[in-house]
């Protein structure tokens, strides 16, 4: 494959003869060079259910003690929680994303459990596409974030995979290095994972899961991913835990019916992983990252934008034709949403006018009929007070009559006692 694209790529070129040294021999030596003093990155995402092990083996793997606190089985829903570190061996810097599933298989309902893992893969991308896009571009010194191998952590059940894990591996296959593992391998017997490897292979290829094969057309490590590729997936077990095997201090889990030891390839895969994900495929993992699953995800993007390489006629397309083409259909886009909000707006006010109107109208009449009622209620009133008025001159009237009358009763009441004691007088 390689040598058929290297003739591909020497097509029209002409081979030859050097009669001295010239000196782009070194060109190898000057990458190596330029990229040791720009240092790698290498950013890992480790998918699971919690409590399979997945900060222990990432420690594990990088003979190191990372920072965080173990999660708990209570969380409402899927949290990704990245940490980023700066790692130096030998020469060589390495700036380290290791990225978690918080509650991944917590809940009740885990439908959509793979939902915030897909739209944390998008972003990563996203981000990196929008700093391709600017007109100053920092890529040099850009910290990628960019997902280059997913470690799928497999509950070692020994039975089947769950829906949960088939259906998470199937949406992130396209977007994603995915690396089956099985979790805590020393949980089930040798021949019971002989099976479950077998169940779990058939399961992906039946279900249309796409995994990362490590990359056979470099002659160089061929024969070693070839192999590794049949082992897939790979048991496990993390331990940062030291004990002295015979007269060497080794990496291993001590159980009262025995010591399992995480170096030996005897008893778990770890050295595998550790050799194809790490030492060998590192670099290849960073590439298929950036020219299948970013490329895959730009140019659906751009697609969507509109942007595309021929147009109906199988010619280049134009960037600048593109653009202008994009500018005037949002052009026309906006003014038709312009004119909609203007004729929306319109109506609103016509509306608006009508309901105040009609308003208007009802206040109007509302006034009318107050108005004669309170014309009604004065003209009681009126009479009212008239008939009180007539009441009290007919009461002052019999007043004054009786008075009257009273002043003459008395008045002839005392003509009637002086005759008595007139009459009193001559008797005597």
């Amino acid at each position: 494959m390689a040598a058929a694209e290297v003739a591909r790529q020497g097509e029209g070129c002409r081979t030859v003869p050097l009669s001295g040294h010239v000196g782009f021999d070194s060109l190898p030596d000057q990458l190596v060079n330029k990229s040791v003093n720009h240092g790698f990155c290498f950013n890992i995402l480790c998918v699971g259910e919690t409590g399979l092990g997945k900060s222990t083996l990432m420690d594990t793997l990088f003979n190191t003690k990372f920072e965080g606190d173990p999660a708990s089985h209570s969380q409402p829903g899927v949290q990704l929680k990245s940490n980023t570190y700066d790692l130096q061996e030998s020469n060589v810097n390495l700036k380290l994303t290791i990225v978690s599933t918080v509650g991944f298989g917590d809940q009740i309902n885990k439908e959509d459990s793979y939902k915030p893992i897909v739209e944390f893969i998008d972003a990563q991308f996203e981000a990196y596409l929008q700093e391709e896009l600017k007109i100053r571009r920092v890529l040099h010194n850009y910290h990628d974030t960019r997902i280059h191998a997913c470690l799928y952590f497999i509950a070692p059940t020994g039975h089947s995979l769950k829906s949960l894990d088939l259906v998470t591996m199937k949406k992130l296959d396209s977007k994603v290095n995915i690396i089956p593992i099985i979790a805590k391998s020393d949980a089930i017997s040798k021949s019971e994972l002989t099976k479950f490897k077998i169940k779990i292979t058939s399961e992906l290829v039946s279900n249309g899961v796409q995994i990362y094969q490590f990359p056979t057309d470099d002659e160089s490590v061929a024969e070693i991913n070839g192999t590794m590729n049949a082992h897939l997936p790979f048991a496990v077990i993390g331990s940062t835990e030291e004990l002295k095997i015979g007269n060497k201090m080794m990496k291993a889990r001590q159980y009262p019916w025995g010591t399992v030891q995480v170096e030996n390839e005897a008893h778990c895969d770890f050295v595998k992983l550790r050799e194809m994900l790490i030492r060998v495929n590192m670099e290849d993992l960073r590439e298929q990252t950036h020219t299948r699953h970013y490329e895959l995800y730009r140019r659906c993007k751009l697609e969507e934008m509109g942007f595309k390489d021929t147009d109906p006629d199988s010619k280049p397309f134009s960037l600048q034709e593109t653009y202008e083409a994009k500018r005037n259909e949002f052009l026309g886009e906006l003014q038709k949403k312009e004119e909609a909000m203007r004729q929306m707006f319109v109506q609103r006010v016509k509306e608006k006018e009508a309901e105040l109107k009609e308003a208007e109208k009802e206040l109007h009449e509302k006034f009318d009929r107050l108005k004669k009622l309170h014309q009604d209620e004065k003209k009681k009133l009126e009479d009212k007070k008239k008939s009180l008025d007539d009441e009290v001159n007919a009461f002052k009237q019999r007043k004054t009559a009786a008075e009257l009358l009273q002043s003459q009763a008395q008045q002839a009441g005392g003509s009637q006692t002086l005759k008595r004691d007139k009459e009193r007088k001559n008797f005597f």
